[in-house]
């Protein structure tokens, strides 16, 4: 393509200028090389396109014929070799994520900034659905990446570590539990229990705890939204178990204590599908959040650390 374009280039330049010589320098190519160029041409096409005389160079009644459409064609293929070039620099493009509603409603959204900072160019579309459905959506190619749990192997896709997202309980202020460092399952099901739907994937985790400690859980509220859910426990309806990233950053009005279980965590991976090359745009956003994420990780085990020696100092 690009030595078609550089004939028709040479074609343009000609008629314009009406001077193989000045066409040429102009070019910075040999008039013998721009020759060649318009031979080839001419040949390509079956019609002869200029007429050399001692006023100059004149195009033929062909040439005029196809100055036209062969001026649009170049600007044509012009524009799509740069905006390949753009693409493959990733300063352009479009990235399609599917995610957890916890993660579009935790950190992902000041990711997905600070990236449109350094990547104005590139455009995001987010769908905040749960865990079985951001798998679908990656396997079926409707996104070009996921944010999700995989459960056990799946040879179709692959999956990168992110983070690990913690069951914890949201209680309104001044709960008997809200002053206590753990809760356990059994604990916060006595009080009754506001959960996600039976798909969601934060159900079938405290589902999973429940069974094997053998435990029935007291479930008074089941929620589709984990919004709908802290606003039952504003409203003193009960107490929700959730991931943290739930809570997003107001935090004032309910309290947040772990669950007392090692089963409470649950990892958030980056899931593509193993046969499909990411897009330049997608590569570049998939590299942002590895670094900011592994950043975010080292600083909280370092503040873990901190705490820790102030903790042992104190004693």
């Amino acid at each position: 393509m690009i030595h078609e374009l550089r004939h028709i280039r040479a074609f343009l330049k000609i008629a314009k200028t009406r001077n193989f010589t000045r066409a040429a320098n102009d070019l910075h190519v040999s008039q013998s090389a721009l020759t060649v160029q318009v031979q080839q041409l001419e040949e390509s096409l079956g019609v002869r396109l200029f007429d050399r005389n001692k006023r100059g160079v004149m195009l033929t009644a062909a040439g005029k014929d196809v100055f036209g459409p062969l001026q649009r064609l170049f600007h044509d293929a012009q524009t799509i070799v740069e905006h390949a070039r753009d693409l493959s620099s990733a300063s352009t493009g479009f990235v399609s994520i599917a995610a957890l509603p916890t993660v579009c409603a935790g950190p992902l959204p000041e990711l997905v900034r600070s990236f449109l900072e350094s990547f104005p160019g590139i455009r995001v579309q987010i769908s905040d659905v749960i865990a079985e459905r951001v798998r679908e959506a990656v396997l079926k190619r409707e996104v070009d990446f996921g944010i999700g749990t995989l459960h056990g192997r799946d040879a179709e896709l692959r999956a990168t570590p992110l983070f690990q997202d913690h069951l914890v309980v949201f209680t309104p202020p001044g709960h008997p539990l809200s002053e206590k460092r753990t809760v356990t399952l059994r604990e916060a099901s006595a009080h009754g229990l506001i959960l996600p739907g039976r798909e969601s994937s934060v159900r079938e985790a405290v589902e999973a705890i429940a069974h094997r400690e053998r435990l029935l859980l007291d479930i008074r509220y089941e929620t589709n939204f984990m919004p709908t859910a802290l606003a039952f426990v504003r409203a003193n309806l009960g107490i929700a178990i959730l991931p943290e990233t739930a809570a997003g950053t107001d935090t004032s009005d309910f309290s947040m204590i772990p669950l007392n279980n090692r089963f409470s965590s649950r990892q958030i991976e980056l899931l593509q599908r193993r046969d499909a090359t990411l897009s330049p745009a997608s590569e570049s956003l998939v590299r942002h959040l590895l670094q900011k994420l592994h950043a975010r990780k080292r600083e909280d085990r370092s503040a873990a650390s901190t705490n820790t020696r102030r903790r042992v100092k104190n004693r």
